[in-house]
């Protein structure tokens, strides 16, 4: 007589929010893949819903709390976890029937939580499977998000991440590259670096070595850095390393050799945030933007096709209009590659709320659209430059009906910068590492054709 084995249960998730918490939904389907659980890609085949919420703006929250009355509402098994599980009195308030609430990367609660709302049957024909050590990706097979700490050290007035998410502490490097080591084993060919502030990795380890392949590596972000642009894919090529939320301490100076031998993308993405010294002074950022643009010049010189990313925060309580203008003034000399403007939001617990001089809902409107019409300025005019240049890129996604695919090149980041627009490249498949000549670009993308169709068309005249 056949055995039938016990269907497991299934598990739908709703990653809202950052990367870092898309990380925190990888690890917990992955978890709970090894316990048993199958996943749902949908509300109807759940037997529970987990919601990973975001809580560092007010906006934020308030699409955390729609998502939660969504998936209510489709199922009606919830469990909420994730940045906004640390006001489980305004969750409750509002949706009294969830089934449990966490709070932030606590793995190990939300995972019980689903132990106890959906019991995975025991079997010992399934318990005999070894347990799966990887992470349950949500991002494509080809690039992966990969967090070297949690927390933060900086205590700036808008933000209440170090209350959400604690201080700063990092992960021994080994178990970092040995993650990486794992993911180029499954198919990822571009790592990118996040938390919180990778400039500030180890710090709390006093930045202390730890052995790896036969040597030693610091916890420290220049060692570490160098560590994972030295790792290889199983066919032998370099993953592409992208650094991500980096503060421009000193010591940032020397991932430009790294840039320079190809072991890091030329890519950094640093949280400005603002350029006026009174604003910074208020935000209780540092201050000397001045010396940020000395060094903007000298990373170009040592790396030109270095690209720069960065956020700023409009209408902050006490921007007046000089400060406003400063900032305007700044990013026009500095050019930075792709930029990202946030209207300030008060959030809850964060001090910024009580500073006087609150700027109004249309100023901020206002502000927001002369930055952002500014650097499509500066980005078209960055992108133009590249039409008639072969660059590499990654591909994304292909089309196979048009030929055409979709990728990106070394200042573009998925989700967030641009992309590259190809023609005659059905040939390709996402991961592929390609060289394009591009033909086009417009305010934030480029257009193009890999570079043996264009010599093809050469050939046939």
């Amino acid at each position: 007589m056949a055995t039938v084995l016990p269907t497991p249960p299934r598990v739908g998730m709703v990653s809202l929010g950052c990367p870092k918490n898309l990380v925190d939904s990888e690890r917990i389907l992955g978890q709970l893949r090894s316990d048993g659980y199958q996943m749902s890609a949908d509300y109807q085949g759940a037997d529970v819903v987990l919601v990973n919420t975001c809580g560092f703006l007010d906006s934020a929250k308030e699409e955390s709390l729609e998502a939660i009355g969504e998936a209510l509402a489709e199922n009606g098994r919830v469990i909420v976890t994730g940045c906004m599980g640390r006001e489980a009195e305004v969750i409750r308030a509002r949706f009294p029937n969830v089934l449990a609430i966490t709070g932030a990367h606590a793995y190990e609660d939300v995972v019980a939580a689903v132990h106890d709302a959906a019991p995975a049957p025991r079997s010992p024909y399934l318990d005999l499977v070894p347990q799966a050590t990887p992470n349950l990706k949500l991002t494509p097979r080809h690039y992966s998000y990969l967090k070297i700490s949690e927390g933060c050290n900086h205590r700036c007035a808008f933000c209440i991440i170090p209350q959400i998410r604690g201080d700063l502490v990092s992960r021994r490097p080994d178990a970092i590259l040995r993650e990486a080591e794992k993911l180029l084993a499954q198919g990822t060919r571009e790592l990118l670096v996040i938390s919180q502030d990778t400039s500030a990795y180890g710090l709390d380890l006093k930045h202390a070595a730890w052995p790896w392949k036969g040597g030693d590596v610091r916890a420290h972000m220049t060692d570490l850095a160098r560590a994972l642009g030295e790792l290889r894919a199983p066919d032998g090529t370099r993953p592409w390393v992208r650094l991500h939320y980096v503060y421009p301490y000193p010591h940032v100076d020397r991932i430009m050799p790294l840039m320079a031998e190809g072991l890091v993308l030329p890519y950094l993405d640093i949280p400005f945030q603002h350029a006026s010294p009174k604003v910074l002074k208020a935000m209780r950022r540092p201050a000397n933007e001045a010396r940020v643009l000395e060094r903007l010049v000298q990373w170009r010189r040592e790396v030109p096709d270095i690209a720069i990313r960065s956020s700023f925060v409009v209408g902050f309580p006490g921007e007046t209009e000089e400060d406003f203008d400063y900032l305007l003034q700044w990013l026009a000399e500095a050019r930075l590659d792709r930029v990202g403007a946030f209207r300030f939001e008060p959030v809850e617990g964060a001090p910024a709320n009580d500073l006087p001089g609150h700027v109004s809902p249309e100023v901020k409107e206002e502000r927001y659209a002369r930055v952002m019409e500014l650097t499509a300025r500066i980005s078209a005019d960055k992108l133009a430059a590249k039409v008639g240049q072969s660059i590499d890129i990654i591909i994304d996604a292909v089309d196979p009906e048009t030929g055409g695919a979709t990728g990106r090149s070394k200042a573009d980041a998925p989700e967030i910068d641009g992309e590259v627009h190809l023609r005659d490249a059905g040939h390709l498949v996402p991961g592929d590492f390609a060289t394009v000549l591009v033909e086009e670009a417009d305010e934030h993308d480029l257009f193009g054709v890999p570079v043996q169709e264009q010599a093809n068309e050469a050939a046939r005249g």
